[in-house]
């Protein structure tokens, strides 16, 4: 495996893992943030203003963590097209340096060409 490719996996792993704490962060995040709203509700001190309070806030804390998983997933495709840039540019290297140069094709027979001219009536 190469060397890029190995950072490309090593990114994937870590973008992943990102992802995921942050998945489990905002899950603790949200019960923690409705606790005070649970005991308010249990002791009939809630009204309905106050509970759309409550959804006010479990949306404002989802879409930080959307935001924080969104940031992710285009620094991951950043680094992912840098790391495709590093392999063009590599390659073109090699081909400038001759390290990739095609293999020389076989001359032409001339004699084969023309026999197949004439089958084919050309």
């Amino acid at each position: 495996m190469k060397k890029l490719e190995r950072l490309q996996l090593l990114k994937d792993m870590i973008q992943e893992a990102v992802d995921r704490g942050a998945s489990s962060i905002e899950q603790v995040h949200q019960y923690i943030a409705e606790l005070p709203f649970e005991a308010l509700e249990r002791a009939g001190l809630l009204d309905d203003d106050k509970l759309q309070l409550k959804a006010r806030q479990r949306r404002s804390i989802g879409m930080v963590y959307d935001a924080i998983r969104r940031i992710n997933r285009e620094i991951g495709q950043l680094i992912s097209d840098q790391f495709e840039n590093l392999e063009e540019t590599q390659q073109v290297a090699d081909v400038l340096n001759g390290k990739d140069r095609p293999q020389k094709a076989e001359p032409v027979d001339q004699a084969r060409v023309a026999r197949r001219g004439r089958r084919s009536g050309a």
